[in-house]
Formats: C-alpha cells, structure tokens, sequence
C-alpha cells in the first residue's frame, strides 16, 4: 500500500527540513501553501514534493485542500513542525505492509515547549488522529487549527511518538496564540458564543481561563513540568481570555454596525 503525506505550509523554512526528513518513505509528498515569502518551497522542491500555492481557507479548508490532491492509498496529515519518530515511522511501514484493520489510527504526540518535552499538564500523550484510508477522513469547515477529522470506520492506534516542535520560544508562543485567538473568535461569532449577557462575559472572559490554569497546572500537575511549565500554563489561561474577548468585542461591532 502507498503512502501520502498531507500538509500546510507558510513561511517553514526552519521546521520543514526536519519534517520532511522523517517522512522520505512516502511515495508522495503533497503541500499547500499560503504565499510562504522565505525558503518554504525552495526546500519543498529539493524533497520532490507536489506544490501547490493557495490563499489561506481557514485550518480546514486548507488542510482538506492538501487531503483531496493526496493519490496513494492512505494519508498522513502531518503539521510542518511535527517530526516521526524512528519508532513511528516504522510502525507505519509495518502497518502498511500488512493489512491494517482499520481505517484511521491514533498516534501520541510528544510537544517540545520553550526548550522542553512537556510530560505533564495534559500534554502527554497528546494524542492525534493523522494517518487514514483515502477517503475515509475530512477536516470540517469549521475546523481550529489542532481540531481532529471527522472519521469514518474503526479507529488503531499506532506506537511510537509524533515529535511536536510547538513553540522554541515565548515570543513565538505569543505570537501563535494572538493569531490562533483570532481564528477561534470568529469561530464563536459565527456560533453565536460571544458572551452576551454580563455573567456570561465574566465567565468566559475570567472564570473560565483560571479555571483551565488550575485545572492543567495543579490537578493535572503542570508544575512537574518546571518553569516552562508555569509560563505555558499562564498564558494559555489568558489566550482562552483573548478568544472570548475577541469574541464579544467582534459581536459588538457587527452590531453597532449593523
């Protein structure tokens, strides 16, 4: 059976080498990128991959966009800065050399944050949906940017760890969690969450983000996981703040607009 590996891409050129490494097994490499304006597609082409350049859809769009030129018999949906494992990628090839029960499997992510392999928070094992049968996977429209697809059939789980080089950095955390925070206060709009009434802002904006700091930090022992541990806990506690403020602030607007 044959092997594609799915994926978005815009402006990876110090993560895609690394990806790209792992996955020199498949029989095809298929990207979609979103106008990358560094090394991206320079080094896409050096792995033979099949580029294609497309205006950014949203996380679902683009993803099922990459998913739909896929040719080979099963897909791995891959993130550019996720790596395979020596022991997941043999675990596929072992898979796919057999005749796999099953039409989509679970694999655990292991996610480096400022430095260190996160073991605790609920970070470990971050477990994923990526590899599939072609056509029994979608991402939905709706989709945020780590939603899992939407699956037909029985579902595996392969050994081995997915290697999620997420954030080197506090400023890159930052970054990422002001445009994803976007993303998801639209999302809410359209959903129609966006904190209405007075209690229902206060929750949200408040109550909710130290709730989830407690929750990941204390009752899920996020402090084992050091000083890195303390600074991610913080401050994914005031991005679930952002998304919800961001949120209302949008409501308003189209309101007062409107």
């Amino acid at each position: 059976m044959t092997l594609s590996v799915a994926m978005i891409t815009m402006n990876e050129e110090a993560n895609l080498p690394r990806t790209l490494d792992s996955v020199r097994f498949a029989a095809e490499i298929v990207i979609v990128d979103s106008f990358s304006t560094d090394r991206t597609l320079d080094i896409a082409r050096t792995y033979n991959a099949k580029i294609f350049v497309e205006p950014f859809k949203g996380h679902g769009g683009q993803k099922n966009s990459a998913i739909d030129k896929c040719t080979s018999d099963w897909i791995l949906l891959l993130d550019a800065d996720e790596v395979l494992s020596e022991a997941l990628q043999q675990s596929i090839l072992t898979l796919l050399h057999s005749a796999p029960p099953h039409n989509a499997y679970w694999v655990n992510r292991s996610n480096n944050i400022f430095g260190r392999w996160m073991k605790y928070g609920g970070l470990y094992p971050d477990r994923k949906l990526r590899l599939f049968r072609r056509g029994a996977a979608r991402m939905t429209n709706e989709a945020s940017p780590h939603s899992t697809p939407s699956h037909d059939g029985s579902t595996g789980k392969l050994s081995g760890d997915l290697l999620h080089y997420a954030y080197p950095t506090l400023q890159v955390y930052l970054e990422h969690m002001s445009r994803y925070s976007n993303e998801m206060a639209h999302l809410a709009v359209e959903r129609g969450k966006t904190s209405r009434s007075p209690f229902s802002f206060c929750r949200n904006v408040v109550l909710n983000p130290i709730a989830t700091f407690c929750y990941n930090y204390i009752v899920r022992l996020g402090f084992l996981d050091g000083r890195e541990g303390l600074l991610l806990h913080i401050y994914h506690s005031i991005y679930v703040s952002w998304k919800y403020a961001k949120a209302w602030e949008m409501a308003r607007n189209q309101q007062m607009n409107g």
